[in-house]
């Protein structure tokens, strides 16, 4: 069983998000293991992140002032896993920061650091030539699926997918705002009834109720900008805040957990 597989074992999964190089990574990152995260997604810094709020972009300008590169992400992800040998870890960006000098090159890179999958933001399905070199490498390719995925689009969004099926809950960016549940549920519903892979419901979770309601109907609950607001917000002090936090949307996933079973 995959790394990714075991953590959605427990179902619904916690999957958590900061960017690299914004803060002491590092510390951030163990904080979010001992808090309950069962997935990691490491965000690669990128000048232009179209897909997301100001807080993603806020943590973006701060990584890159620091200087941060795609050599460092990659040796944060390293290091990560030989801390955290268990811990399934996705790298999540754009184009232009994971397919240089080619995709073929970053997804051995990727591979050799241990990543578990990649989340390519702006990369469509119809490009998946693109992406064929992290399957080769045995990385998880993780498609999104938006509010506008219809019913003639959804196959060409699931062929090839693997690990898991990212709902993006909102036809908008990061961090702003959040779909109504019962909108949510008839989403998921269908795109469970459309694949078998695990579906995550992400973009705007940000309190345990959130998580919890999510996690009755989902396979997994995304949690992102929140996170990185506290990055954001409380600099060194950063790890202690972000472990208290995912501790709470950990507590209110396992109760949901248990209502599921």
């Amino acid at each position: 069983m995959t790394r990714l597989a075991d953590a959605f074992s427990k179902r619904p999964a916690l999957i958590t998000f900061i960017t690299a190089g914004d803060g002491d990574t590092a510390a951030i990152l163990d904080a979010l293991v001992a808090g309950g995260a069962d997935v990691i997604e490491l965000g690669m810094p990128f000048t232009d992140p179209m897909a997301d709020g100001p807080a993603i972009q806020a943590a973006n300008l701060r990584s890159l002032g620091a200087g941060t590169r795609t050599a460092d992400v990659l040796a944060i992800a390293a290091a990560f896993r030989e801390r955290h040998p268990q811990v399934p870890l996705v790298l999540m960006g754009y184009a232009n920061t994971m397919t240089r000098p080619t995709p073929a090159d970053f997804a051995a890179r990727a591979a050799e650091a241990g990543a578990d999958g990649v989340i390519i933001v702006d990369i469509p399905p119809e490009e998946a030539n693109e992406v064929a070199p992290f399957k080769a490498s045995g990385i998880d390719v993780i498609r999104l699926a938006t509010p506008t995925t219809d019913a003639a689009r959804l196959p060409a969004v699931l062929e090839g997918a693997s690990g898991f099926l990212y709902y993006v809950s909102v036809a908008g960016i990061t961090g702003l705002q959040q779909a109504a549940q019962a909108s949510i549920e008839d989403a998921v519903a269908r795109l469970k009834a459309a694949t078998d892979l695990p579906v995550a419901v992400g973009f705007g979770v940000r309190t345990p109720e959130q998580a919890a309601a999510i996690g009755r109907v989902a396979d997994g609950v995304v949690v992102g900008s929140a996170i990185v607001d506290l990055v954001g917000r409380h600099g060194a002090d950063a790890p202690a805040h972000v472990r208290a936090y995912i501790q709470s949307l950990s507590a209110a996933l396992a109760a949901a957990r248990k209502e599921v079973a």
